[in-house]
């Protein structure tokens, strides 16, 4: 089981994320307008927010997506029997993984690129592209650590209550 104090950070985190998906649902909001419009307050004010509608959708997605996964981690994380080292791993994986997922497609959103391959792949090349694309390592190995050991320390619990019955 993780500690209160890593539980508690994932918890922290996850409203990081969520926190972070609405200010971007907002970019998201302003974009679909072409401009800022918050009647009464503000009539409106032009704006012109680069990229795409499926980018916009996936930066505000992700930042819920990946908060609401590690307030899940941290829910389910008396119910995962796992060593001092995988508790490490996992937690740090998971962290890098949701933030390191959302970050990136936020700036794919901004910079109308999507990252998913060196080069650019059928969406053209741009520097700003393979940036973000090096900067998904880090989360696509996250990922491929922290959903194992989450599966592994269910498994290892239910195997022990499963003696103990």
């Amino acid at each position: 089981m993780l500690s209160e104090k890593r539980r508690a950070l994932l918890v922290l985190n996850g409203i990081g994320l969520l926190v972070t998906a609405a200010l971007t649902g907002w970019l998201y909001f302003f974009f679909v307008l072409r401009g800022i419009e918050l009647w009464p307050f503000i009539a409106r004010i032009p704006a012109d927010i680069g990229g795409t509608r499926q980018g916009w959708n996936m930066a505000h997605l992700e930042g819920i997506t990946n908060g609401l996964i590690l307030i899940a981690f941290a829910a389910a994380a008396p119910y995962l029997k796992l060593g001092p080292r995988q508790q490490t791993w996992f937690f740090y994986a998971s962290l890098a993984f949701a933030w390191m997922f959302t970050l990136p497609a936020i700036a794919n959103a901004l910079c109308g690129t999507r990252g998913l391959a060196f080069g650019g792949g059928p969406f053209g090349p741009s520097l700003a592209n393979d940036v973000i694309f090096l900067t998904g390592w880090p989360a696509m190995i996250g990922v491929h650590i922290a959903f194992p050991l989450a599966l592994i320390g269910a498994w290892k619990h239910w195997r022990a209550q499963e003696t103990s019955d």
